[in-house]
């Protein structure tokens, strides 16, 4: 998987920097903790941490390739799971390998193919190529955004990380957040490209950005594009599950351990009953982690994102397909302790929405880590497929706006605690309504749409490119915090693409969210996990966990930590006093965040910067 960062300046020698690169290089040390690679020359500067999956020995970067008129260099993070199909025809076409790596069929792939590389690859991937033949930087993010990759141009040059902590870590970088950065933090809807931080941009997923002596230049090579769908049902859940079981296929080839997510829910268990066959195959049985919490049968208050249990329903599909199966159970106490909170709000370089949620996810990551290098996730499924709730209510799909986001007194829209004239400052409402309408003008359309099919493809593509983008985020980041590679089946472009031109009436057939997937893969599945409703990732009930938060939010308060210069201190304050079981969703989300915000302050130390 691995962390990659670089400097290009074409008004200096670079080549007496390594002390720079080196800093830059080490904030990717949980990217890639098995080894570590510099490459210097007059006017570019490439780091890599190395995460060994495929070619232990063989998988060395920066990559050099030496021609005749110059080196072309790589520095990659991904996996390019078409690598073995690739590195036959790139054979044919001349070229000869030294090793058995993904990451090399990518650099011999760009030297037959240049930039166009990017039309045969097939994976997860950020990564940048110094082309020293002409004196130029190709920096590439992978179609669907699995893989972040962040810029930040400079008056002579670039500087490019995989997270903005790499970027950051140059002096001319500006560690500043301003109004708009602050928006992006407080609001549920990313807009591609942007970054919290002033000067630093996110290469948008499909894009590539091209630096030399002439100036910095970005292109969409992959969008998601509209067209008409010709399969009838038993066609496209036919094709759906062809795809599937190439998918899990490829991405459970790895030299190391690897191991599912399973939550019980539709998403997971297809991924790990077909996982479980292809690795059946194999004379192997599939390793599935869930994360479980103390007590969480009697304390579970059933809600639209956790309206069940998940352990049940996790141990009868592990039994059903034979899986070898861990619950990573969880307490308060754990959930707590300041020290995860750190890790976790410091693995996503600014503070969350998702409270207790995140905490949880690094430890359960970490708990994986120990026993697995690899971990297939179910993410984006509901994105692709349509299983989020909001999609199948009425009234949220009818209302203009964001409709995850619900009405006002939605928590994640919960501005109470925060400063009133921040709040003013902010106008979150204008905010979220300016890019809600930008991200409407970026849905593509057919022409011959109306009505509800249209409005639900309107809805599906902004769940794939307002939503999506912060779920892989998170999971990439938290992930990758412990060293564990998460692959995502479910975000191949091919099936999103595929799916994305399929009418809201053939998504829903049965009736229900995610038909076609359902149909796709019930013949692996037992009834009870195949039928069961839609239920997002647990958060805990344990009343001993939001008890511990309310006393560090009032420790908090009791000294004169810049966290309060953002909020409304006495609003915290009665916030952090109600009691445990009287507590609303919006207030336990804002003291969550205002830890997060604390916790950020501490570790980043960022200048916020307002009008």
């Amino acid at each position: 998987m691995c962390g990659i960062t670089g400097w290009v300046s074409f008004g200096r020698d670079l080549s007496g920097q390594a002390s720079v690169l080196d800093a830059m290089t080490a904030t990717m040390a949980c990217r890639g903790p098995d080894a570590s690679g510099t490459w210097l020359t007059a006017h570019a500067a490439l780091g890599h941490r190395r995460l060994a999956v495929i070619d232990l020995p063989g998988g060395v970067q920066p990559m050099v390739a030496e021609t005749a008129d110059g080196p072309v260099t790589l520095v990659y993070s991904g996996e390019t799971y078409n690598f073995t199909e690739l590195r036959d025809e790139l054979r044919r076409r001349g070229a000869v390998f030294r090793t058995d790596s993904d990451t090399e069929v990518v650099l011999r792939g760009y030297l037959e193919w240049g930039e166009a590389v990017v039309d045969h690859l097939n994976g997860m991937y950020g990564f940048a190529i110094w082309d020293g033949r002409t004196g130029k930087l190709v920096m590439v993010r992978d179609r669907m955004g699995i893989k972040p990759f962040y810029y930040y141009p400079t008056e002579d040059g670039v500087l490019f990380g995989s997270e903005p902590k790499a970027v950051l870590a140059h002096p001319l970088a500006a560690h500043v957040v301003g109004i708009d950065g602050l928006r992006e933090i407080l609001t549920f809807a990313k807009t591609p490209g942007r970054a919290i931080w002033e000067g630093l941009r996110e290469l948008p997923p499909g894009h590539l950005a091209v630096l030399d002596r002439g100036g910095l230049r970005e292109k969409r090579y992959w969008q998601l594009e509209a067209g008409e769908h010709r399969d009838d049902e038993q066609a496209t859940v036919a094709h759906v599950r062809e795809l599937l079981d190439d998918i899990i296929r490829r991405q459970l080839v790895a030299d190391v351990p690897r191991c599912t997510l399973l939550s019980g829910g539709l998403d997971s268990s297809v991924m790990t009953a077909l996982a479980a066959r292809e690795l059946g195959r194999q004379g192997e049985a599939v390793h599935s982690f869930s994360v479980d919490f103390a007590a969480q049968a009697e304390n579970l208050r059933a809600n639209e994102i956790s309206p069940t249990h998940d352990a049940p329903y996790v141990h009868a599909l592990a039994e059903h397909v034979g899986a070898e199966h861990r619950d990573i159970v969880l307490d308060g106490a754990a959930l707590s302790d300041p020290a995860v909170r750190v890790a976790s709000v410091g693995a996503r370089d600014f503070p969350g929405a998702f409270g207790d949620r995140d905490n949880s996810l690094y430890l359960l990551f970490k708990a994986i880590r120990e026993q697995s290098t690899v971990a297939l996730s179910g993410e984006s499924a509901d994105e692709v497929f349509g299983g989020y709730p909001w999609l199948h209510n009425e009234a949220a799909r009818t209302t203009e706006g964001f409709p995850w986001l619900g009405n006002r007194n939605s928590p994640l829209r919960a501005t109470g605690l925060l400063d009133a004239g921040l709040v003013r400052e902010l106008d979150l409402d204008a905010y979220v309504a300016d890019q809600y309408r930008s991200a409407l003008a970026a849905v593509p359309r057919t022409g011959a749409e109306t009505g509800l099919e249209r409005r639900m493809r309107e809805l599906c593509h902004l769940a794939l490119t307002r939503v999506l983008p912060i779920m892989l985020d998170r999971k990439d980041r938290i992930s990758m915090a412990v060293g564990l590679e998460v692959r995502v089946p479910f975000c191949d472009h091919r099936l999103a693409q595929y799916v994305f031109t399929t009418p809201w009436s053939l998504k829903t057939y049965d009736g229900r969210e995610k038909s076609i997937l359902r149909g796709a893969a019930r013949d692996v599945l037992p009834d009870v996990v195949a039928d069961r409703k839609k239920s997002g990732y647990p958060g805990s009930f344990d009343p001993g966990y939001l008890s511990a938060v309310q006393a560090q939010v009032r420790d908090r308060v009791e000294g004169d930590h810049p966290v309060l210069g953002l909020h409304d201190r006495a609003a915290v304050l009665a916030a952090a006093e109600v009691p445990a079981g009287a507590i609303t969703p919006a207030q336990r989300f804002g003291l969550e965040r205002f830890l997060d915000f604390a916790t950020w302050l501490d570790i980043r130390g960022p200048r916020i910067k307002l009008p």
